[in-house]
């Protein structure tokens, strides 16, 4: 069962003034004008925010826990430096689940070095649809995942635009079926029992963005390469993971801007568990699918997106995508729609930084229900 969350906005309290203050009107408070004046904070301060989540399900029971983003220069006085971010989740079940993540994106000094990192567990059920880009909504099985994650990229800049850098990850995955005699248990993928594996590589980066954040112009291109090498042997994972990321930014007004994107992924090697393949959907590229509801060893997918920021404080954006799954070259590659739109807060001016909610609409198979969903987000989707 696809979980459905209840999100407000936490953004602070508001001091009541004594009586024998001068009285002053609300609007003129400095949390307040914080997060609804038009105007930005020309001390180049830090912004934050937290989004409280609440749901429920049947797998999980109550869930509840917190999202947010703190962003902020590493160096205030350098002008041309781009907004560094952490940010976090952790939700809890009455369940005894558990989902973890603090992340973060970080730019030094004349942008000279880039870092980012990823710290995760998550304890957490999921849906299970088997392999494939035809996978049926019949086939749904509940299992529970424990994940361990530990990620760092760093990148120098040699040239202007252009960054080169390595990677290092460790991931760890362990699962158990929910369901007694569904699609896990009657045909289980290979690596169904989980495993350990570590991964180094290298990355090439391009990168004309006038913003990191919110951008209107400039063009964004990066390309990852992982080795893991199969420590441990058994079903453990072999290979190269190999992940292409294009992206480019057009201002049409003041206004207005339009954005492509394109991403390919691919693992390759002798050995490949199912939980190293690449997933579609998600609140980032294919909006309206469930987060591997189709899954295989490759993935391609693009995406336009069309803001208009109306308001210093307000936008709305509309976006179309297509993308598939696949395995042994393009003549199995199954485009599905993915299209919708949303509204945009910028909660902090300073860094451009928004909270995104949108509905995606996905294909309609045969027999079921037209596929969507509600995103809740603290960053753009690319």
């Amino acid at each position: 069962m696809v979980q459905r969350y209840v999100f407000c906005l936490l953004i602070g309290a508001i001091a009541v003034p004594a009586l024998a203050q001068e009285k002053k009107s609300i609007w003129d408070h400095k949390l307040i004008k914080r997060f609804i004046s038009p105007e930005k904070d020309s001390t180049r301060s830090a912004g934050f925010i937290v989004v409280p989540a609440l749901g429920y399900a049947q797998e999980t029971g109550l869930e509840f826990g917190l999202a947010g983003v703190y962003n902020f220069y590493l160096n205030k006085t350098d002008t041309a430096i781009r907004t560094s971010n952490i940010t976090f989740i952790g939700t809890f079940t009455t369940e005894q689940q558990t989902n973890l993540k603090l992340e973060s994106d970080l730019w030094t000094t004349g942008n000279q070095y880039h870092y980012t990192s990823e710290l995760r567990f998550r304890n957490f059920p999921f849906n299970f649809y088997g392999i494939g880009n035809q996978t049926n909504e019949r086939d749904e099985d509940v299992l529970l995942m424990q994940l361990i994650r530990l990620r760092f990229e760093g990148e120098r800049r040699l040239a202007p635009y252009y960054y080169a850098g390595v990677n290092l990850a460790y991931e760890r995955y362990a699962f158990s079926d929910r369901e007694n005699g569904g699609i896990f248990q009657h045909t289980p993928p290979y690596g169904n029992a989980g495993g350990g594996h570590f991964l180094v590589g290298i990355s090439q980066l391009y990168d004309t963005r006038d913003v990191n954040t919110y951008t209107t112009r400039g063009y964004y291109a990066r390309a990852k390469y992982a080795y893991s090498p199969g420590f441990g042997g058994g079903d453990r994972f072999k290979g190269s993971i190999v992940d292409v990321d294009l992206r480019a930014f057009f201002p049409i007004s003041r206004q207005l801007t339009l954005g492509f994107n394109g991403q390919y992924r691919t693992s390759m090697g002798a050995r490949i568990p199912f939980y190293v393949y690449r997933e579609l959907g998600g609140d980032m590229m294919m909006r309206g699918y469930y987060t591997g509801r189709y899954r295989d060893r490759s993935l391609i997918a693009f995406q336009s997106e069309l803001r208009y920021r109306f308001h210093s404080r307000v936008g709305v954006a509309g976006f179309v995508g297509t993308g598939s799954t696949y395995r042994n070259g393009w003549r199995n590659v199954r485009l599905v729609p993915s299209y919708g739109g949303g509204v945009r807060y910028f909660f902090d001016l300073e860094h451009n930084s928004s909270v995104r909610l949108d509905y995606g609409y996905g294909e309609q198979r045969p027999g079921e229900k037209r596929q969507g969903g509600f995103y809740l987000s603290l960053s753009e989707a690319f």
